[in-house]
């Protein structure tokens, strides 16, 4: 796997992985946001059989469920998975639903990466659609990484730009995600998402005015703190 890839290999890594690196082994997870559809669309052009997880969070956009269900129709994808956080832990850990407030990392490990680890079991290969230019912590993203959970990540969109994924959404006449229009530019749930400031990275409205930069599905999964529940402590 090379060090650098070119927009025009992103679909020859992508297709190597999936139908002979890591056939039958391999699912991409999408957030269907607002670049979403570029790396759906090229997944549905070599298998739109492919097992692509959804982690639904129970705090996302109406629109990005909406937008879920309308791309997978386009695109003809046979595989989509819906996966959300178990009743029980929200039950004992978030009741009320605000856990976000407080502690945000908890949030997401409950509604993201805990879902995520399990909806992963059997696969040994995971598709992202992570690239550097999104801000300074992916800004050393390589097309191929092991990941955090052990198992290799393809990151075939790692050295876009935003002029290519334009280009290609214009290309393929994708559409774009509703929000985009209304200033967007990463989207996760809606209670940690904002517009950026001008001048700031994509991915700066992403929990705003914390420090958390990331959701916690691509960082190490000995994650857990002192004051965490012992059975989600994510050790691998």
């Amino acid at each position: 796997m090379p060090d650098s890839l070119p927009p025009s290999g992103s679909l020859s890594i992508l297709r190597e992985a999936i139908t002979l690196r890591f056939a039958g082994r391999i699912a991409l997870v999408s957030s269907f946001g607002t670049d979403s559809a570029v790396l759906l669309h090229m997944v549905a052009q070599i298998d739109p059989s492919l097992p692509v997880i959804f982690l639904e969070t129970g705090k996302l956009f109406p629109q990005t469920l909406a937008y879920r269900d309308a791309l997978t129709a386009l695109l003809g994808l046979r595989d989509v998975r819906s996966i959300r956080p178990a009743a029980r832990q929200l039950a004992s850990y978030d009741p009320q639903g605000r856990l976000w407030e407080r502690d945000p990392d908890l949030c997401c490990a409950i509604r993201k990466t805990y879902p995520l680890d399990e909806a992963l079991e059997g696969f040994t290969a995971w598709i992202t659609g992570r690239k550097r230019g999104q801000s300074a912590t992916r800004a050393g993203l390589l097309p191929q990484e092991q990941g955090p959970d052990g198992r290799v990540t393809i990151n075939p969109l790692a050295f876009w730009s935003e002029a290519d994924l334009d280009a290609y959404f214009t290309l393929h006449a994708l559409p774009r995600h509703p929000l985009q229009a209304e200033g967007y530019t990463s989207i996760g749930c809606a209670a940690c998402t904002a517009k950026p400031l001008p001048g700031q990275d994509r991915r700066s409205g992403r929990w705003a005015g914390r420090a958390k930069t990331e959701c916690g599905i691509h960082m190490p999964r000995a994650m857990a703190r002192p004051d965490w529940p012992e059975d989600l402590s994510f050790e691998v």
